[in-house]
């Protein structure tokens, strides 16, 4: 064991003196060491009940002679960064997370790590630590939130955000937006729906770091107290069978996710979380890749927000152990991959029935032959732009009309809210990217609005900026290059027409090659002063096409 370098022999005195002041008795001075990375904190719903998974990952340790030991990680919560300044400091903890944790877990000579996060980049920053680390660790999250209920109908985060947009349209009245806002979000946990961060939490179930469950078990059950255990026992097999984050999250393990990303109708972000968490493991997860796999993996979920089912019912349906039976019937998954149950995929997912055809189509009628993502290029995103197809209406897969353009997401929502966006519209945000923002901010707010207002069905928005998983309609994100590194979305000019082909997988700037490249050379992409650690990070971002990684 690793820790047995700080703490056996006489020079480790001083060391286990350290211990002992933590008041350790030598019986758990001598076990192995587990490291507990706790994003807990009063601040993000889907944290406030973490530290009781804590508490019982600890047990399931202790009864499996493992020593446990906490330290914590950072969460934001994107609900509450959305819309202001704040949203430029989500996507970039992903790496503040991943290299605190590494940080941690080498100064202190753990054996082995329990990773519980539960919101949007907390999971996959340290899905990249494990990677990076490379020391036997599984992963339980705190749990998806349950559904609201207004006037009878279950409702989400979503609901509320779209119904912000009814209000500004005259469609419902003050005392309804607040019946949304005090009903919509129940419980603690991570947002209701297929929303980024129980999109994570499922694809770490697919990738093979959790236990069955880990993504689906409503936070308030009892029985996610049950799964922590488990985990905490779990670990001490893992270490025990030297199983890694490596000898796990494999190539094949990564066509798996994303196959099981595009049957659930993941949040676009996966798009950026996925490519990330693979770079730290040495495999390259091109875009390309992914219209590849979406092209043979059928849709079988429409959960919230591209439908009226919910993380609860994906839970009771047979949660994703069932989707991933449902795509084997198929040959659509490697099963021979391990995982951190200690047994293949195969083995993993073995009986486990759709209880729900309603929740999980069987892939005999799925909702579409096609994946819930879908990867479009062409001039105006010569490098990829990211759309969640199963998340727009018929009307809008292909669409083209003049672009309405704005250099901040603060005009466009102005505007939005004030009238101003017409049917048949393309709004285009710029500006609003990994360097350009910096931090790559979600359009949640301008894409419920257009939602509440009546538009879904008649407007598209395109961003070099990103979505949350809580948005629908033709929402088309990660324009790559990024307008503040001169890509084309930086000399759309206002009355351009724009053409969206998602079935045939196609962005379009209809403005002759001659004017764009005219336009190009006399640009100057605009610039903003930066401070602290925004300012580092827009120096060492990528494109947001190869998952906004940091540069090595």
């Amino acid at each position: 064991m690793y820790s047995d370098s700080i703490k056996n022999g006489a020079n480790n005195a001083p060391h286990r003196a350290l211990f002992h002041a933590l008041g350790l008795t030598n019986e758990e001075i001598s076990r192995p060491m587990v490291g507990i990375v706790s994003s807990y904190n009063e601040i993000v719903p889907g944290h406030m009940n973490i530290d009781k998974i804590v508490d019982a990952v600890k047990l399931g340790v202790a009864m499996a002679g493992g020593t446990p030991v906490v330290f914590p990680a950072i969460a934001v919560c994107d609900g509450i960064a959305m819309g202001h300044r704040g949203m430029k400091y989500s996507l970039v903890t992903r790496d503040l997370i991943a290299d605190s944790t590494e940080a941690m877990a080498l100064a202190h000579g753990f054996d082995a790590l329990v990773m519980v996060p539960n919101c949007d980049k907390n999971v996959p920053g340290l899905l990249m630590a494990a990677a990076r680390l490379n020391i036997p660790t599984i992963f339980v999250s705190g749990g998806p939130m349950l559904a609201g209920r207004v006037d009878g109908k279950k409702t989400s985060f979503s609901s509320i955000s779209e119904a912000v947009g009814q209000f500004a349209a005259g469609t419902i009245n003050a005392e309804k937006l607040e019946e949304f806002e005090k009903k919509g979000c129940p419980t603690c946990g991570s947002c209701s729906g297929m929303y980024t961060a129980n999109s994570m939490n499922c694809l770490t179930e697919v990738l093979g770091m959790a236990l069955r469950g880990n993504g689906t078990i409503p936070a308030v059950y009892s029985q996610r107290i049950e799964l922590a255990k488990h985990a905490g026992m779990k670990i001490m097999e893992l270490l025990e069978k030297d199983i890694k984050p490596l000898d796990i999250m494999t190539e094949k393990a990564f066509m798996n996710a994303l196959t099981v990303d595009m049957a659930l109708g993941c949040s676009t972000n996966s798009m950026l979380h996925l490519p990330a968490i693979a770079h730290e493991c040495g495999i390259n997860i091109n875009l390309d890749i992914a219209n590849d796999i979406s092209s043979k993996t059928p849709n079988l979920c429409h959960l919230a927000p591209a439908g009226h089912t919910y993380i609860e019912e994906l839970d009771e349906a047979g949660g994703v152990y069932a989707v991933m039976n449902e795509l084997s019937k198929k040959n659509l998954l490697n099963l021979d991959c391990m995982t951190a149950t200690g047994k293949t995929v195969g083995e993993n997912i073995s009986g486990c029935v759709n209880k729900d055809t309603d929740v999980i189509r069987p892939i005999e009628n799925p909702y579409s032959q096609t994946g819930g993502i879908a990867v479009l290029r062409g001039n105006l995103a010569p490098d990829s732009c990211v759309v969640k197809r199963s998340a727009v209406c018929e009307e809008m897969l292909v669409h083209s009309g003049p672009a309405r353009v704005f250099d901040c997401e603060e005009d466009a929502m102005a505007a939005i809210t004030g009238g101003k966006i017409k049917e048949g519209d393309v709004v285009v945000i710029r500006y609003e990217g990994p360097k350009g923002g910096p931090g790559m901010r979600e359009m949640l707010n301008p894409t419920s609005a257009i939602m509440g207002m009546g538009l879904g069905s008649k407007v598209a928005l395109i961003t070099d900026g990103r979505f949350s998983g809580a948005t629908r309609g033709a929402a088309i994100g990660h324009v790559s290059p990024e307008a503040a590194v001169g890509g084309v979305i930086g000399v759309v000019e206002e009355g351009d027409t724009i053409s969206i082909n998602i079935p045939e997988n196609t962005i379009t700037l209809d403005v002759p090659q001659e004017e764009i490249d005219r336009r190009l050379a006399a640009f100057t992409p605009k610039t903003k002063e930066l401070h602290g650690y925004l300012k580092r990070y827009a120096k060492m971002v990528t494109s947001g096409s190869t998952g906004a990684i940091l540069k090595d």
